[in-house]
Parts: structure tokens; C-alpha cells; sequence
């Protein structure tokens, strides 16, 4: 990857970073980017702000190590199983913060890009599934192996058969086997597997692609696709037709389409 660097210990468990419309947050948590609790908070906490501030058009999440994320950390977890409830309430606090955060990344009003290269193992591989575009290097791997362990990967389980068909997601979730990045991208997992050396490239040109774009639109759009996703077919195109209606209505709607017609660059309002 070329920008992967010792982290030092001051460093913050997530770097964030603003440009041209495009916020990276690149994990930094040696030494396998876990999803301790802190981790899930602190990115929770910068999605969140992200929402109140206009200059974001789109998010991008990487890792800054060798491997994109290990998943929860075990160690953290088993360390609470000494408490007297055997650690029953950490373990419902973990989850469930992990369940506000993938859902906050599918409710987030800008698009939300995974940069992965490496190992996305378990809540690891969830936060992939549930960004809205994955770009991965061709030496990514992908897997759900919580059922090596006893412990059946079933919130991963919510994203990726979102993500991927049901035998497919049920051949990671029951073998707990790797899968490769052409394979992921086979699956549905991935929406392109790059060489390494052009991942960066390639993942900010289709920020930037979309940063381009109307927010409002972008907003309106992302809402939408995931909302009639949950619906019946008519209920789903008498929902979409109602949200035609109103996006015809806004100005960035009527300034693209003027735009359209007289061969310029439209102006964007975001109203």
C-alpha cells in the first residue's frame, strides 16, 4: 500500500482526515485493527459528526496496517468473563454498539466507501458488507469464522446476506473458510478487486466521482435504495415514485437538468 507506517502509541485509534469533499478514516489499532469497544465508539462518534458538517460529500474507511480488521476483540471480551454476571453486560454492550454502528454506516446520508486491503476477518468483514461500495487489492482475503471458535458469527451474519446470496453467505458462516478477493468479488461482496499498488488510486477516483455529485441528491438516493430494499414490489415503486416527485422538486434537480439541456456543468445548491 505504500502509506502504511508505524503507528506510535500517542496516535489515535482512528485517523481522520478532510479533502475536497472527501473524509478518510483510516484504523490504526495494532496490531490487527480489533473492534475493542473504544474503536467502535470512536468511529461511531466520527460518523456522527460527519453528519452535521456540509463539507463531507463522501466517506471513505481503510486501515492503515497490514490487514483491515481482525474483527471484535476477543481478548477484551474474554476478559470480562470473570465479572460476576460472567460478563453477560459487556458482552450486550459490544453487540449492541456494534449494531448502531453498521447501521449507522447504511443510514449515513454520504456514501461510505471500504478501502480493504488485507485480512477482513468476522465484524471485520461485517464493516465491509455493510459500507456502501467495497474496493479491495487483489491480496485482500474475506472470512466469518466464528464458528471455528463456537461462537457463530450471526451480526455478521445481518450484512453480509445483505450482501451476498444465501448459500453463499451460509458456505462462509458454516465452513468459517477464507474466500480470496476474486472470489468476494464473485460473492457480491466487493465491487472491484484492483492491484495493490493502484487501490488508493482507484478507491479516491470514485470518491471524488461521487463528491462531484449533488449531496442532496446523493442523500436523497442512498435513503431511498435502502428503504425500498425492505418493501414489497409495489409498495417499493409507490415509495420510489414518491421520491421522484420530491427530487424533481429541488433546485439542484431543476439546475442539473437546465444544465443537461444547455451542454454546461450544473451548480450545486445542495436544496
Amino acid at each position: 500500500m505504500g502509506e502504511i507506517h508505524a503507528i506510535r502509541k500517542e496516535e489515535p485509534m482512528i485517523a481522520s482526515e478532510l479533502s475536497d469533499g472527501i473524509l478518510l478514516l483510516t484504523l490504526q489499532n495494532p496490531p490487527a485493527n480489533a473492534l475493542s469497544l473504544a474503536m467502535m465508539q470512536m468511529l461511531l462518534d466520527l460518523l456522527l459528526s460527519a453528519r452535521e458538517d456540509d463539507r463531507v460529500h463522501v466517506i471513505i474507511l481503510r486501515s492503515g496496517l497490514k490487514l483491515f480488521s481482525a474483527g471484535h476483540d476477543l481478548k477484551e471480551m474474554t476478559a470480562h468473563r470473570s465479572d460476576e454476571d460472567r460478563g453477560r453486560a459487556f458482552f450486550e454492550a459490544t453487540m449492541r454498539l456494534c449494531a448502531e454502528l453498521m447501521q449507522e454506516i447504511v443510514r449515513h446520508p454520504r456514501p461510505v466507501i471500504a478501502s480493504v486491503d488485507g485480512l477482513a476477518t468476522a465484524a471485520g468483514c461485517q464493516l465491509v458488507a455493510s459500507c456502501d461500495l467495497a474496493i479491495c487489492s487483489d491480496k485482500s482475503t474475506f472470512c466469518t469464522p466464528g464458528v471455528n471458535i463456537g461462537l457463530f458469527c450471526s451480526t455478521p451474519m445481518v450484512a453480509l446476506s445483505r450482501n451476498v446470496s444465501r448459500k453463499q453467505a451460509m458456505e462462509m458462516l458454516l465452513t468459517g473458510e477464507t474466500i480470496d478477493a476474486s472470489t468476494a468479488r464473485e460473492f457480491g461482496l466487493v465491487n472491484r478487486v484492483v492491484p495493490q499498488e493502484y487501490l488508493n488510486q482507484i478507491v479516491r477516483k470514485y470518491a471524488q466521482s461521487i463528491a462531484a455529485k449533488s449531496p442532496l441528491t446523493v442523500k436523497i438516493g442512498k435513503e431511498a435504495f435502502y428503504r425500498q430494499l425492505e418493501m414489497g414490489l409495489t409498495a417499493a415503486y409507490d415509495y420510489a415514485a414518491g421520491i421522484m416527485v420530491e427530487n424533481m422538486l429541488a433546485r439542484d434537480a431543476e439546475e442539473g437538468i437546465n444544465a443537461f439541456i444547455e451542454k454546461r456543468s450544473p451548480e450545486w445548491k445542495g436544496e
